[in-house]
């Protein structure tokens, strides 16, 4: 919190009147974060109805919005990981933004046009989410300039994510499908 409120050019008082600690400020940047994600891909999901490029798009973008941050991630990243800490984005303090990023994976399935299994439909933005989560964790460990190495693994994902999708519909494969979402259930806490 010192080395924050010398960087903002104000007395360490002032900063703990606005954030009672780091954990309260690193859920401020949660936040900052959520909301400047959810302002790039509004366009986006405005106008585009493909699962896949919306997918890739709303990924990408989380990308392109958290790059000046990559630094100070992978910083406090360890601390994020630790299951009780109150920075996991599994935490309940973490609990808004988490709802909010979901949200926007709501966003990408409601206004895709492509056929996938209904159950599946309604399952899928915390899935999303999940694999979001793993885009974050392989982002923070990305050293590539301009971190082209998560951008490549978007783009070799989300073409299986779609295919995987998309065949959940079909009577063949609607028996997985009900399985894997049996699993989710019963494994979410």
């Amino acid at each position: 919190m010192r080395a924050i409120a010398a960087e903002a050019g104000v007395s360490v008082g002032t900063a703990y009147y606005y954030f009672s600690g780091k954990e309260a400020l690193i859920q401020a940047y949660y936040d900052r974060a959520q909301t400047a994600h959810e302002l790039a891909c509004r366009e986006l999901l405005a106008c585009e109805t493909s699962f896949a490029a919306r997918l890739s798009g709303v990924l990408s973008e989380w990308v392109r919005v958290s790059e000046p941050y990559h630094e100070f991630a992978v910083k406090f990243f360890k601390h994020a990981a630790e299951p009780t800490n109150p920075l996991s984005p599994f935490s309940s303090q973490s609990s808004p933004a988490r709802e909010a990023s979901i949200g926007i994976y709501r966003q990408v399935v409601e206004g895709s046009r492509d056929r996938m299994d209904p159950e599946l439909r309604e399952e899928l933005p915390e899935l999303l989410w999940l694999l979001s989560m793993g885009m974050v964790l392989f982002w923070v460990h990305d050293t590539s300039p301009g971190c082209v190495r998560t951008f490549r693994l978007i783009e070799v994902t989300v073409p299986l994510v779609d295919r995987l999708v998309g065949l959940s519909h079909l009577p063949g494969l609607r028996g997985i499908t009900k399985d894997f979402i049996g699993a989710v259930h019963e494994l979410r806490p």
